[in-house]
């Protein structure tokens, strides 16, 4: 006995439409008189509905997450983070504001994709729904705070689109992607510093990997699986300072937590 055929969403509307469209044809070329124009003309929004039905569902955005922050005193300036349901994420960082350097020559954005550990996923998407997907103000105004970048968060799917700004937020939910999004931005640019060293100057890996573990004792860092073939290279080149060696097995071993 076979096992029945289980068809996505966009399938089965395909299937519909051209359910549609064989009755439509079928009925506009059969040799009975009686058909009126009525019923072919009902057939046919049919066939038009079942066409705009399946169109919807293949344009209908996935939910996504972004997360934005500018702060020119820090480096990098700005950095955009863009999370999509499944898991499919979207680096950039920037310094729009840096001058060029003595070549007239301005620092190139840096991009990078990765795949966000299902569990950082869900928390992202947790939170945005915790925070009414931002539908409203989360900024705090009742006294002054020190500055730390403007921030701003966005949800988009098929049916909302929010976004709000803002410097600190009391708000649980908003908090807590803040420090994820922040997280991840200090492990992609740690990560990148640590491609540099081992390249010119293997000598201060040991430094840069002692400041990188302190960093994820305090949970300042996140997604580090993201640099784990940086951290592998590391751990596994004898030309690097036994001590900083195994500093990144240690690091690996919490990357390979988060997958």
């Amino acid at each position: 006995m076979n096992s029945p055929v289980i068809l996505s969403q966009p399938e089965r509307l395909q299937r519909r439409v051209e359910g549609s469209m064989y009755l439509f044809f079928s009925i506009t070329r059969s040799p009975d008189q009686r058909i009126t124009r009525s019923s072919m003309l009902f057939v046919l929004i049919v066939c038009l509905s079942a066409l705009a039905a399946a169109q919807q569902a293949d344009s209908s955005p996935t939910p996504t997450v972004t997360f934005s922050c500018y702060w020119e005193a820090y480096t990098p300036q700005e950095y955009i983070i863009t999370v999509q349901e499944n898991g499919s994420v979207k680096y950039v960082s920037r310094n729009p504001a840096q001058p060029p350097d003595a070549n007239g020559v301005r620092d190139e954005d840096y991009t990078l994709g990765f795949t966000m550990s299902p569990a950082t996923r869900a928390k992202v998407f947790e939170f945005a729904e915790q925070a009414n997907f931002f539908d409203g103000k989360f900024d705090y105004t009742k006294h002054a705070v020190a500055s730390t970048g403007k921030k701003t968060l966005s949800y988009a799917d098929g049916k909302r689109h929010f976004q709000t700004s803002y410097n600190w937020s009391q708000n649980t939910a908003i908090d807590q992607l803040t420090n994820i999004f922040s997280g991840i931005s200090a492990t992609i640019e740690h990560g990148r510093k640590l491609v540099f060293l081992r390249r010119f100057d293997k000598l201060g890996l040991e430094a840069e990997l002692q400041g990188m573990e302190r960093m994820a004792q305090n949970h300042d860092l996140a997604e580090i699986q993201i640099i784990a073939p940086t951290l592998e290279n590391i751990a596994n080149d004898a030309a690097v300072l036994n001590i900083a060696r195994q500093r990144a097995r240690r690091l690996l071993t919490l990357a390979n937590q988060e997958r």
